[in-house]
């Protein structure tokens, strides 16, 4: 597959430090508060208040106006929390799965699954390339807390299987972002990344939100849309 180019992210991924003031990661913190116990890896915030409250503030964001479309919507919001009773590593991989309304019978669609009683596919590389994962970070993700690593430029080459992505992150190699808390961390969902286990006491909090074109291909349509 010919590899296409990013003009808006050449690397597939770019940290903002410092998007979020204190006070504002302090109400998302206290947000949280409220969430049922084990709700790390939730992928229903969108349906709160305040998550879509946040999408409003960060479409309005001046430092994210060149990486976030004026008309793409948010299409998920979940929580991923790392601690020393809930630790976990990543391979390097693409986030391929994205929430759609209904299954639909299509050549073109592939890879079908059900979480929490929503409908999950294998979306398109072409709606991927354009898709923007925006990760507001409430705690510190260094190497230490579990943060993400990634092999720059891979989203370049479209979706790629298993053998071409250990090809690729051993040509390349792969760049730690260390993050801090307030910090905006922007990837392409296609971008190879990776993560460790976390080794420092302590909570990494992230908030995982997903942005996509307003219309999908193939008669797919978002489970939800802010």
């Amino acid at each position: 597959m010919p590899a296409f180019s990013d003009d808006v992210l050449p690397e597939g991924f770019h940290l903002l430090p410092g998007l979020l003031a204190p006070q504002r990661r302090q109400a998302l913190i206290d947000e949280l508060s409220t969430l049922p116990p084990g709700a790390a890896g939730q992928r229903e915030l969108l349906d709160r208040p305040w998550c879509r409250a946040l999408v409003g503030w960060l479409k309005g964001q001046p430092r994210l106006r060149p990486y976030l479309p004026c008309d793409d919507v948010a299409v998920q919001c979940t929580l991923f929390e790392k601690s020393q009773d809930r630790n976990w590593l990543v391979a390097p991989h693409q986030d391929l799965a994205v929430p759609v309304r209904n299954r639909i019978d299509h050549a073109m669609l592939s890879g079908w699954s059900v979480k929490g009683g929503r409908h999950f596919v294998l979306a398109p590389a072409e709606v991927l390339r354009g898709m923007l994962a925006l990760r507001l970070h409430l705690d510190d993700a260094t190497q230490a807390d579990g943060g993400l690593r990634f092999v720059p430029g891979s989203h370049r080459e479209g979706v790629l299987c298993p053998d071409a992505i250990r090809a690729r992150r051993d040509r390349s190699g792969e760049v730690v972002v260390d993050a801090r808390a307030g910090d905006a961390l922007l990837m392409r969902p296609l971008v190879l990344h990776s993560s460790s286990k976390a080794v420092a006491a302590g909570r990494r909090r992230v908030l995982h939100l997903l942005f996509g074109p307003p219309a999908l291909p193939h008669g797919l349509r978002w489970l939800s849309a802010v």
